[in-house]
């Protein structure tokens, strides 16, 4: 039985934590797109490798995150994020992450990845 979509993005998440990068590459889509809502942004990441870059450094600068929880959406997983509460929308095709979008609003986020 295939892993769903929400089980695949709580792997990932506990593969960041972990520093398990050959994990999440296995994950990612070779062009994946993660942004803040543009992904033409000049800091989005457009490929795999831009976002792994984009995770460790996160990692060595950012305070610790923890995983709250994950909405699953069909196609799309809200991974909500903690302490400071903001989410990620995750869309995933083929059990592959195809694109990543920030949400500062755990709300916002919710919204954008429920259907219709």
């Amino acid at each position: 039985m295939a892993e769903s979509n929400a089980e695949l993005a709580r792997r990932g998440f506990a593969a960041v934590l972990r520093g398990d990068f050959d994990a999440i590459r296995e994950l990612l889509d070779p062009d994946v797109k993660w942004h803040g809502g543009d992904p033409t942004a000049i800091d989005s990441c457009q490929n795999r490798d831009q976002a792994l870059a984009f995770m460790k450094r996160g990692l060595e600068l950012s305070p610790p995150i923890e995983l709250v929880d994950v909405v699953d959406a069909g196609d799309k997983v809200v991974v909500i994020l903690g302490p400071e509460p903001r989410a990620n929308v995750t869309t995933f095709r083929d059990g592959k992450v195809v694109e990543m979008v920030h949400y500062p609003d755990v709300d916002e986020a919710l919204a954008a990845a429920s259907p219709g």
